[in-house]
């Protein structure tokens, strides 16, 4: 017998839901079974309609080159019937995690309050949804959205994230602190909570990936907000990693360092950052013991491979990916 699993299931309630080993099986299952409904209302409008015998659908399923088309297929990929959720997936880190984990076989939902991650990946295993992930009505609609398209949520990646311009700490506005701790403290604790019943049910069980930053370790002159927010998040990780460990679920952070390439970082930004530093701007972006530069795709592939078996013994852990700080070693 091949592969008994059920690709289509109707229910009363939900409706018609088409399963696949990804996403894109199951697309092509809901494209053939909605083109099946027409064609059962069309033959039972001219008189009725019945299905073919079992042995014919036998003699399609079991036919030789069918065989033979099923055989050449390739291993299923690392990620494959898994989601994965992506916050600030539009640029930079985020952007680079949605290539990282689309390339290891799960299915993206990936949010961004930018309205062009809609459409950023045309293809079935990718869902873009517009959000601001300090509204509450937002974000559960956005995460439903998700669920109701792929079926629940195996893995979550927290990136989404704002940095306020340098200010010394008597010089921060009220609203300043408290934007900054609603996107980068308040907006992850709710989407942890959202989908801690769902990593709860993943198969492999639930990972959670917290994109921190060296400020953690290492909080530098001027960050007042933005190292005590992301040290704030730091803390709800290790606590998650006490307190979920029961359910299957580990995370763990990745604190980079000097990634240039992502929305955070803006020529005004990076200039008041080398002031602070008394470097120029060039000495500040190489300002690591190896003298290179970060990329938004080094830390998205170690965020995925945190996902990944290499990973499946770890919990709670900080892995710098900075090129090597002095303050941090």
């Amino acid at each position: 017998m091949l592969d008994p699993a059920p690709r289509v299931v109707l229910d009363a309630k939900l409706g018609l839901a088409a399963a696949g080993r990804n996403a894109r099986e199951a697309a092509i299952v809901e494209e053939l079974y909605d083109h099946t409904i027409d064609v059962i209302l069309r033959a039972e409008a001219l008189g009725g309609w019945r299905a073919v015998g079992e042995q014919h659908l036998f003699d399609i399923e079991y036919w030789d080159l069918e065989q033979a088309k099923l055989r050449k297929a390739d291993a299923p990929a690392l990620f494959a019937g898994e989601i994965v959720l992506v916050t600030g997936a539009a640029s930079g880190i985020g952007k680079a995690c949605v290539e990282a984990y689309l390339k290891r076989g799960a299915a993206v939902a990936g949010f961004d309050r930018n309205p062009a991650i809609e459409t950023m990946w045309k293809r079935a295993d990718f869902l873009g949804v517009a959000c601001d992930l300090t509204n509450e009505k937002q974000i559960n609609a956005a995460l439903d959205a998700a669920v109701k398209r792929y079926g629940g949520v195996d893995m979550l990646v927290l990136n989404a994230g704002i940095f306020p311009s340098s200010q010394p700490l008597q010089d921060i506005a009220a609203d300043t602190w408290k934007q900054t701790m609603a996107v980068n403290v308040e907006a992850p604790l709710q989407l942890m909570q959202l989908c801690h019943p769902l990593l709860k049910l993943a198969p492999r069980g639930g990972r959670i990936v917290v994109i921190g930053s060296r400020n953690v370790p290492a909080p530098g002159p001027g960050a007042g907000a933005y190292s005590a927010s992301k040290a704030a998040l730091n803390q709800l990780a290790r606590v998650a990693a006490l307190e979920w460990a029961k359910d299957g679920i580990r995370i763990n952070s990745l604190h980079p360092d000097a990634v240039y390439d992502t929305g955070l970082w803006t020529p005004e930004l990076l200039a008041a950052r080398a002031k602070a530093y008394n470097l120029t701007v060039e000495q500040y972006r190489k300002k690591n013991l190896l003298k290179t530069e970060v990329s938004s795709k080094d830390v998205a592939e170690l965020a995925a491979e945190m996902c990944g078996p290499l990973f499946a013994r770890t919990t709670a852990a900080q892995v710098p990916v900075d090129g090597g700080n002095e303050r941090v070693v």
